[in-house]
């Protein structure tokens, strides 16, 4: 790619940024296959389900999409509800309890591939946005030692407080172009969930990278990406 047809970098943070998308995998593992066990809900949690159903979507909106696959409906609930209501929303919480007592403990750092991307877009003067489902974004970036490496933040706190509509739908990247001030034509955004690549596909975003942390080349091409890369140090250019 030549990075002089681009002005903005849009990324995803988990499993984009950070490895943090394996700490989301286990703790949804962890509270789906708790849940579903006590409560006999057919067939079990399996890891595609948060290829699937969770990855790069909204908590809530996983929450609700993952209880669907099972022919399940709970109440909507509010995003105050304790983690052991049985709501949508205290199930959200309930998995985010235990993400948060991941990240206390055993902190994360930044693959060294996408800092090396970082580098390189710094020296050029290229814009750059973190553009994240979790509500967590601040906080991993803090955890990381990155916060500052980003101009603009689009979480999944900003989705409520804009009343936006979450990833597949095209908003948040959209905004994130938006407050930056370059034209999506010129911004490419970097996704490792297939809900994130067809965000940047349906937003019609001057590239798509698709990063391939476990989703596949083909789904992720098939979603929306225009590349696929392994790690973002294939992308870094002179």
């Amino acid at each position: 790619m030549d990075w002089n047809e681009y002005d903005a970098a849009l990324f995803d943070l988990d499993g984009v940024i950070t490895p943090t998308a394996d700490v989301h995998m286990h703790a949804w593992a962890k509270m789906f296959t708790d849940y579903f066990t006590a409560e006999g809900i057919t067939p079990p949690y399996v890891e595609g389900d948060y290829f699937t159903y969770l990855d790069g979507k909204p908590r809530y909106d996983g929450v609700r999409s993952l209880l669907a696959s099972r022919g399940v409906t709970l109440p909507e609930g509010t995003i105050a509800d304790p983690s052991d209501a049985e709501t949508v929303c205290g199930l959200g919480n309930r998995k985010n309890d235990v993400f948060s007592s991941v990240l206390e403990t055993e902190g994360v750092k930044a693959y060294p591939g996408s800092i090396a991307l970082l580098d390189a877009l710094e020296k050029r003067g290229t814009h750059t946005a973190i553009v994240s489902s979790s509500r967590n974004a601040p906080a991993v970036l803090r955890a990381a030692g990155i916060f500052d490496r980003f101009e603009i933040i689009v979480d999944g706190n900003v989705v409520d407080e804009k009343g936006i509509n979450g990833k597949p739908a095209p908003d948040m990247f959209e905004l994130a172009a938006a407050e930056l001030g370059v034209p999506k034509e010129r911004a490419v955004v970097f996704e490792d969930a297939l809900s994130g690549v067809q965000a940047g596909h349906a937003g019609d975003f001057g590239l798509v990278v698709g990063v391939n942390r476990g989703a596949g080349e083909a789904a992720l091409l098939e979603h929306g990406a225009d590349i696929v890369v392994d790690d973002l140090i294939e992308l870094v250019t002179a």
